[in-house]
């Protein structure tokens, strides 16, 4: 069945079986996808500090693969709206395959505008990565559209988790071809980007959006209508749109500088592969938990306890003695499950209220917003620690994730 031959109007049971199928396709695709992110998040900043010869700009790779993320989440949202699920999230894996292969050249020729280059392509993977959880939407009920998200965020789990503790072994296999040690993991990330853009082009059919747009009656696919629709759209949507925004700043600016600041304390590679797989672990694995939670007890309270999250992340971050890889991973799980629990909670809200004729759209525009965050958190996080420590760079996170909490609840009075 393609999105021209669906019926007018689809039976709960097609609905239903649609929906069945672009779950198991859409989490296929994102076991793969997952490995792809490993690579920024791990090496990244080792890779520029080692090219530059400064760790003053070790930020400036999150930077900018997070810059590249805010533009291919806009043009993946829009090439969306216009051709459906299938062709946005392939074309953005597709792009982001291309971006993590320039990453592997400019190593290995040593060439840093090169390097900066490919970095901004190879943010289409991450962005494409977070677009892929609205898919899991397009033909949710709202009752269980936190549980269709966090489907789709924890099939990201197996990747995510695997590729910082193939750190070592992708290494050893690049240093064997010729290529530096560092760049082995973005080898790794172009070959995962390529086969989830694969599967997503060749099976995720019908589309979900597309399918959307002609089989289901008009009241599924609406918010509601008049003033009353948008006072809420403007409340929930500003609400969702900060609680993701803070929470992914906070993250990568913390997440950014943790392997530069074990390095600096004398921690090798495996360690701070350890420390990423498990906060990359908590990004993803609590999300059937954090699903159930947004659907039963309400998205709000989800969203205040991403921002006390966060802080107890950067509370037991600041005082974790050097030489301690156990307190530094409890330090990094907290802030991987505090943006797990802001992202679906934030997720659930803009698409409870994005009509169905213009919900790619807004949903790649808001992600915009949020790829921009992380990028001013990279970027600011290599500066911020230079100037001080990582102790401080931890704190001022956790005391800015609590400005989630204001913004919920003025979301809650509009509605």
């Amino acid at each position: 069945m393609t999105s021209t031959d669906t019926p007018v109007t689809a039976t709960a049971e097609q609905q239903d079986a649609v929906q069945r199928r672009t779950l198991a396709v859409v989490m296929g695709s994102q076991v793969f996808s997952g490995a792809g992110l490993a690579a920024g998040a791990t090496v990244g900043a080792l890779l520029a500090a080692d090219m530059l010869g400064t760790t003053t700009l070790s930020g400036l790779p999150t930077a900018l693969f997070t810059a590249g993320s805010a533009a291919a989440a806009l043009l993946v949202g829009r090439l969306s709206q216009r051709l459906g699920r299938r062709a946005g999230l392939a074309a953005g894996y597709a792009t982001g395959a291309l971006g993590g292969a320039g990453v592997v050249l400019a190593a290995t020729l040593d060439n840093v505008l090169l390097l900066l280059a490919s970095l901004l392509v190879y943010g289409a993977g991450t962005a494409t990565n977070l677009q892929a959880r609205y898919a899991g939407t397009d033909l949710a009920h709202p009752s269980r559209r936190g549980r269709a998200i966090s489907s789709v965020l924890v099939a990201t789990t197996i990747g995510a988790v695997a590729g910082p503790n193939l750190v070592g072994p992708a290494g050893t296999l690049a240093e064997h071809w010729g290529i530096p040690a560092l760049a082995g993991l973005f080898a790794l990330a172009a070959i995962a980007y390529a086969i989830a853009g694969t599967i997503l082009f060749l099976l995720l059919r019908p589309d979900p959006l597309l399918f959307s747009r002609t089989a289901l009656p008009p009241a599924a696919t609406t918010a509601g209508t008049g003033r009353d629709r948008g006072r809420r759209f403007a409340g929930t949507v500003t609400a969702g749109t900060v609680t993701m925004v803070l929470t992914q700043l906070v993250m990568v600016a913390v997440m950014t500088m943790t392997p530069v600041h074990m390095r600096a304390h004398g921690h090798d590679l495996h360690a701070t592969g350890l420390v990423i797989a498990v906060h990359i672990g908590a990004m993803y694995l609590p999300s059937p938990i954090t699903g159930i939670l947004v659907d039963r007890i309400g998205r709000i309270p989800v969203a205040v306890a991403a921002g006390i999250t966060l802080l107890a992340s950067g509370v037991v971050a600041a005082t974790t003695p050097e030489d301690s890889v156990v307190l530094l991973t409890l330090a990094l799980a907290l802030l991987g499950l505090g943006w797990n629990l802001g992202l679906v909670a934030g997720t659930a809200m803009i698409t409870d209220n994005a009509p169905n004729h213009t919900r790619a759209k807004t949903q790649g525009t808001i992600d915009v917003s949020v790829a921009l965050a992380g990028a001013g958190g990279g970027l600011a996080s290599g500066m911020v620690m230079a100037a001080t420590s990582y102790a401080t760079l931890s704190i001022v996170g956790g005391l800015l994730a609590l400005a989630v909490i204001p913004f919920v609840a003025f979301g809650a009075r509009r509605n």
